[in-house]
């Protein structure tokens, strides 16, 4: 979307070149006005603006002056000065200080429109070079580790990819093939000296250790690794297709001992690793990941420099636990991004497994009840909102006590607040848009002899202009500027036809600086000028 800033203290020139130019043919999809370069700068700094047009000389800051500081600010925006002067020394001025275009007044449409339409062509090539193949594939080739640190901990958290998804994901970040492999899971913890270490000595340890992983375990395993949460470093490690054996636990172990001797003898720092058994990849990643931390918290503890290996007891102890309900992303989090149908279809999931796995058990029922209730009264409230008035008779069983007795129970509930709440909200939506409309349409008719500019309106509706000019468009189906440019035909053609104020007394009301301003709008618009209107229909 392309955005105009137009700006000269002359405000008729800004009026007139607003309203009769025809920038919607260029795909020009909002025009700003500013009548001083102090009023400019303002609106560049809350708008993402691409072209602008100004006077050379105004007062307080030049024309040249506005330029410099734009460029220096928004290199990406493009200027373009307008002047009622020839003279050379202000020529060379302006290509001294990157101007695209110095054009005189008055300005033809046509050459003023072919302007634009040439600076636009050039933004275009200058986005598709920062876009261009090789200049991506170089910046996805530096940026490699972190995109495949990323995915892996999408995975650990328990995302839910599809074999599709996730394949070719894993073929764009240059991963071997792990899908449906066995794989193993090395989970080390930094401690001692390294804990004082400040970020930037404590990245260059990590990497260090994952270096030396790659160096030590490279010889049978290919391996794959994260920083979690909890500061853990996580490798999932998994037979070179040379080797597809299961090979020695033994091996592993050993390996792993050398790793955690090195660290401490060449980083000066002790760790703590935990080796799993194998998986499956990736349906066991997350319960083998929870299952480590777990084991983490309850047998490694505080201690430093200990060893240990994940045994199956261990993995089948964390099978108890819900896996769905706490899986990223969290029900708060699409509650609050209002992503209705993933919400749907999370809670989907949740009474899935409950029904799966633990359909008889009243305390992972009351788990997720209590967790959904959560919920739903933390979006309600941080909406303004009270539950009991989003979810009506259902917020009777909560405060009554009344148990659900069966998953289906609880599913009904969940699904028909939720659809209570969406039903309530999107009215609220809308109704505040609705407002926001009248209350828009009403500023324009009550100052259009005043200004009417997309700033003033913002202003007086306390939100942004991009907010207001997307709104406006999405809930009226026209631009902004078209209702103000169509309110002051409206109001013309009553005044002309039903009063004897004279054209220019006309104009004035209407907010033109000049009567020839009008009449320019006017017969753009109407295809004749406002006095043969009047001739014609009075």
């Amino acid at each position: 979307m392309i955005q105009l800033l137009i700006v000269d203290d002359e405000a008729h020139v800004v009026d007139r070149l607003y309203a009769t130019i025809d920038w919607a043919s260029l795909g020009i999809e909002q025009v700003y006005k500013a009548y001083s370069g102090k009023e400019a700068l303002e609106l560049l700094e809350q708008l993402s603006v691409n072209i602008v047009i100004t006077d050379i000389q105004m007062p307080g800051i030049s024309g040249l002056q506005l330029i410099a500081e734009i460029n220096r600010r928004w290199a990406k925006t493009k200027c373009i000065l307008l002047s009622g002067y020839s003279d050379f020394n202000y020529a060379k001025e302006a290509i001294l200080q990157g101007t695209e275009d110095y054009l005189l007044k008055p300005v033809t449409e046509q050459d003023l429109l072919a302007t634009v339409k040439r600076v636009m062509d050039k933004l275009q090539k200058e986005w598709e070079t920062v876009f261009s193949a090789q200049r991506l594939t170089y910046t996805f080739k530096e940026n490699l580790p972190l995109l495949r640190g990323n995915l892996l901990q999408d995975l650990l958290q328990g995302q839910h990819v599809s074999e599709l998804s996730l394949r070719n994901k894993m073929q764009m970040l240059e991963l071997p093939d792990y899908y449906k492999q066995e794989f193993v899971f090395m989970m080390i913890r930094l401690e001692s000296d390294f804990l004082e270490y400040d970020t930037g000595r404590l990245s260059l340890m990590e990497y260090a250790i994952s270096n030396m992983v790659e160096e030590l375990f490279a010889e049978k395993l290919d391996s794959w690794h994260t920083k979690d949460a909890h500061d853990y470093l996580v490798f999932v490690m998994k037979h070179k297709q040379e080797t597809p054996e299961k090979g020695d636990m033994a091996w592993l172990e050993r390996t792993a001992s050398v790793l955690q001797s090195a660290v401490n003898t060449y980083l000066k720092g002790k760790i703590s690793i935990l080796l799993s058994t194998w998986g499956q990849f990736p349906e066991e990643l997350n319960t083998m990941y929870n299952a480590s931390l777990s084991t983490f918290r309850k047998r490694i503890g505080s201690e430093h420099e200990l060893f240990m290996r994940l045994g199956e007891e261990s993995v089948h102890t964390e099978l108890s636990a819900l896996q769905r309900l706490y899986e990223p992303p969290t029900l708060n989090h699409l509650l609050e991004a209002a992503r209705w149908e993933d919400t749907e279809e999370k809670l989907s999931r949740i009474f899935d497994e409950m029904e799966k796995r633990f359909s008889e058990s009243q305390e992972h029922l009351l788990e997720i009840y209590f967790s959904v209730a959560s919920a739903f009264a933390y979006i309600a409230h941080k909406n303004g909102r009270q539950l009991h008035q989003l979810i009506g008779d259902d917020y009777n069983r909560m405060t009554e006590g009344i148990p659900f007795r069966t998953v289906n129970q609880l599913r009904e509930w969940s699904n028909r607040s939720l659809q209570r709440m969406k039903e309530d909200m999107d009215q609220e939506r809308k109704d505040s848009r609705v407002t926001l409309i009248n209350d828009i349409r009403s500023f324009i008719d009550q100052h259009l002899a005043s200004d009417v500019s997309l700033q003033s309106i913002a202003d007086h509706v306390f939100l942004h202009p991009v907010y207001v000019s997307k709104i406006y468009k999405l809930e009226t189906g026209e631009n902004l500027s078209d209702y103000v440019n169509q309110t002051r035909m409206d109001r013309a053609v009553y005044l002309l036809k039903n009063g004897p104020d004279k054209i220019y007394e006309i104009a004035t009301q209407l907010g033109y600086q000049r009567p020839h301003s009008f009449n320019h709008a006017f017969k753009k618009h109407y295809g004749m000028t406002p006095q043969e209107y009047r001739d014609h229909y009075t």
